[in-house]
């Protein structure tokens, strides 16, 4: 399943985690493999060769901002591979044996600019995944280029049941432990699949057009949302050219949702279906009230203070 929501995935990661018998260090030394090749220089090219090309943007060294390239399919095998078997990835119905490009190297071969230091990856449908510093250090994630050896051809589709290709790319990890937890939500895997562009880009830059304002930003519970909200929800909800349009919701209506009416709010971020039968994302049905309440208080901050004197 493509991500929506952070609840459902944190919990059977956790689950899956603490069931598997092989131990993760076990794991690393029986299935990553370093590929025994000598790295191409990667060729940024102008224009798209195949529809298997990867498009990349960003923050690139030496391209004027917003220059857009593309890397082939066959320039991404050239790069160093590692292989692992994976059995909590949430995407696939049973172990799966991936094998690609960590995106810690990808950026080094892509030729980040000084001051990118995450990677975006967007999809076809409009969802991104974000990739700070910080979560790429502790979780390793790679650009999967091969399933159980087959290329995206020979791929399984999506795990939901809906023949959807997962191609041309996906991001997975070699095993996922949550590195931290805000209140009932715990650091989620990002497991995009139809990846289509990889954009480098300054932490800072992207995360800014989310940061809480007003007078009660520095507040707490207000901080507490913010993180929340920034693995979450900026995933599938925008704020201007910022962060997924897969929802089609942009930031500040959920902002006035929270403000106008927090029950409204509460009742749909847990469950979506029942206020509206279109919506995409599953629910975090497993966020309790601080939690919700935390990203209450985060999303008011985007709303105009009401005039003093009025409630």
């Amino acid at each position: 399943m493509r991500p929506l929501s952070i609840g459902p995935l944190a919990a059977v990661g956790l689950l899956l985690t603490s069931g598997i018998a092989l131990d993760y260090a076990k794991q690393r030394d029986a299935t990553a493999l370093r590929a025994a090749r000598s790295v191409a220089i990667t060729k940024l090219r102008a224009e798209r060769q195949s529809p298997s090309d990867l498009e990349v943007g960003g923050d690139l060294a030496g391209l004027p901002p917003g220059a857009t390239r593309y890397i082939t399919r066959e320039d991404l095998l050239a790069l160093p591979q590692v292989t692992y078997t994976v059995t909590d990835d949430s995407n696939f119905t049973g172990p799966a044996r991936i094998s690609g490009v960590q995106l810690g190297e990808l950026t080094r071969s892509l030729g980040a600019a000084p001051h990118s230091d995450m990677i975006v990856a967007l999809c076809d449908d409009k969802y991104r995944a974000n990739y700070p510093r910080d979560y790429a250090a502790a979780h390793h994630p790679l650009l999967v280029l091969t399933i159980n050896g087959q290329p995206p051809s020979g791929w399984p589709k999506d795990s939901e049941g809906h023949g959807y290709d997962m191609g041309p790319y996906m991001i997975s990890h070699p095993n996922f432990t949550p590195s931290f937890r805000i209140f009932s939500h715990a650091d989620e895997a990002q497991i995009p699949w139809g990846v289509v562009r990889i954009e480098l880009r300054d932490e800072n830059a992207v995360f800014s057009a989310i940061v809480p304002r007003g007078p009660h930003a520095a507040a707490p519970l207000v901080k507490a949302g913010y993180r929340i909200a920034q693995q979450n929800c900026f995933r599938c909800h925008n704020m201007g050219r910022e962060g997924g349009q897969k929802s089609g919701t942009p930031w500040l209506v959920l902002s006035a949702w929270a403000t106008a009416s927090p029950e409204y709010f509460a009742a749909y971020v847990r469950d979506p279906h029942a206020r509206n039968p279109h919506a995409q994302m599953p629910g975090n049905p497993g966020y309790d009230d601080k939690t919700i309440g935390a990203l209450i208080a985060y999303f008011q901050t985007f709303s105009p203070q009401p005039p003093k004197g009025k409630p």
